[in-house]
C-alpha cells in the first residue's frame, strides 16, 4: 500500500453551514478523514442548476476546519477564488477537470497561489489528454509548490457505459511513470457515479497502488443538490473502507523476490522479440509499400484487412488473450502499416 493513505471526504457541494457541520461531524467521528472536502463554487454546463453558495461556504469550512481539527479543501476554478481561498486561512484547494483543459486558467490559478507551504491537488481534464495533465502539474511545480498531488477522476465517455466516467487506468499509470514521486488520489465518486460501484473502483485503485480516494460524503445524501446518486453516508462510507483489501508495495520474501525475477526475465525477453519481430513486419510493410506504388495500386486492401482480422482472431486462444484486446493490438498495427505506405506514396 501507498505509505500514508490519504482519504478526503465531504459532500459534493456546501449547501448550508448545518450540513457541513452535521456531516463533518459524522465523518470525524466514524472515519476522521485527512481532509474534508466541499465545492463552494460548482461549475455547471449550463445556469440554473445549483451552482454553490459561494464565499460564505469558505467561512463554513473555516469553521469546520477550527472546531473539528481537521484541513478543509475545496475547488479553485480561477485566480479570484485562490485568493479568496487564502484569506480564509484555507491550506488546500484542487483544481477541477474542466479548469485543467485550459493552460490560461491554470497559469492565472498558479500567479495567484503565492504562498508555497500550500497543497494543490490536480484533477485530470475531462477528456484523455495526459500532456494536458502534465502540464498542469508541471506549471505549479515550477512554481516552487513542492506538494502537488493528481486526482484520477475518470474521462468523459464517447458511448454510454455503466460508469459516468470511463477509468482509462493507463493514463494514470502513465502520469505515475512520468512524476514517480507525485502522489496519485483516485476519485471513486465521480469515475462511478453511483454509489454501487464506489467499492469496486476504490479497490481497482488501492491495487493500483494509487495513494488515496476522494469519496462524495453527505449526511443525507437523498436531499443533496448535486451529484446524490453517487454520495454515501459517512456510516456507510466507514463501512465500505473496512471491506477494503489493502496490498502491500514489496514483499520481504526471497523466495517471492527470486520467482518474479525469474519470470520478469523471461518476460523482458519476450517483450524484445515483439520488438524484433514488429521491426521485421513494417521492413516488409514498406516493402508491400514500394510495389503498390510501383504499379499504381491503393493502399487500403480492404479484403485483405478483413482477412487479417478474422484471421488472427480465430487463431488466437480467447482464454489466453481477448478478442478486444487482440483486435486493439491489429488495429493499432494496422494504423501504423497505413501510415507509413501513406508516407512512402508522399515521396518522390
Amino acid at each position: 500500500m501507498c505509505d500514508d493513505f490519504t482519504i478526503i471526504s465531504g459532500p459534493c457541494s456546501a449547501e448550508s453551514e448545518e450540513q457541513l457541520i452535521k456531516t463533518a461531524s459524522e465523518l470525524k467521528t466514524l472515519v476522521n478523514p485527512s481532509y474534508f472536502r466541499a465545492g463552494v463554487w460548482k461549475p455547471r454546463t449550463r445556469p440554473g442548476s445549483f451552482e454553490g453558495v459561494g464565499s460564505k461556504g469558505l467561512v463554513w469550512l473555516k469553521r469546520i476546519q477550527k472546531e473539528f481539527d481537521m484541513p478543509v479543501i475545496t475547488e479553485a476554478g480561477c485566480a479570484s477564488h485562490v485568493e479568496k481561498i487564502l484569506k480564509h486561512d484555507i491550506r488546500s484547494f484542487w483544481i477541477g477537470a474542466r479548469t485543467v483543459a485550459n493552460p490560461f486558467s491554470v497559469q492565472e490559478i498558479v500567479n495567484a497561489s503565492d504562498e508555497k507551504d500550500i497543497t494543490v491537488f490536480v484533477k485530470n481534464p475531462v477528456h484523455p489528454d495526459i500532456e494536458l495533465w502534465t502540464g498542469a502539474i508541471e506549471r505549479f511545480m515550477a512554481a516552487g509548490i513542492k506538494n502537488v498531488y493528481a486526482i484520477h477522476r475518470g474521462f468523459y465517455p464517447y458511448e454510454k457505459t455503466h460508469l459516468r466516467n470511463i477509468p482509462r487506468w493507463e493514463i494514470p499509470i502513465e502520469l505515475a511513470r512520468r512524476f514517480p514521486g507525485i502522489k496519485i488520489i483516485c476519485d471513486p465518486s465521480h469515475i462511478a457515479g453511483k454509489v454501487e460501484f464506489l467499492q469496486e473502483i476504490s479497490q481497482r485503485s488501492i491495487d493500483l497502488n494509487m495513494c488515496g480516494i476522494m469519496i462524495e460524503s453527505h449526511f443525507n445524501p437523498v436531499q443533496a443538490l448535486s451529484d446524490k446518486d453517487q454520495q454515501i453516508t459517512p456510516a456507510a462510507l466507514k463501512e465500505m473502507l473496512a471491506k477494503l483489501s489493502f496490498r502491500s508495495v514489496k514483499v520481504d520474501s526471497n523466495d517471492y523476490r527470486s520467482k518474479l525475477s525469474d519470470i520478469r526475465e523471461k518476460i523482458d525477453v519476450i517483450d524484445y522479440q515483439l520488438i524484433d519481430m514488429l521491426e521485421h513486419r513494417f521492413r516488409l510493410v514498406d516493402e508491400i509499400g514500394n510495389l503498390k506504388k510501383s504499379h499504381n495500386v491503393t493502399i487500403l486492401q480492404l479484403e485483405r484487412w478483413k482477412s487479417i482480422v478474422e484471421s488472427r482472431l480465430n487463431y488466437a486462444n480467447p482464454d489466453n488473450i481477448s478478442r478486444e484486446f487482440l483486435l486493439r493490438i491489429l488495429q493499432m498495427i494496422h494504423k501504423e502499416s497505413i501510415q507509413r505506405q501513406n508516407d512512402l506514396f508522399e515521396k518522390d
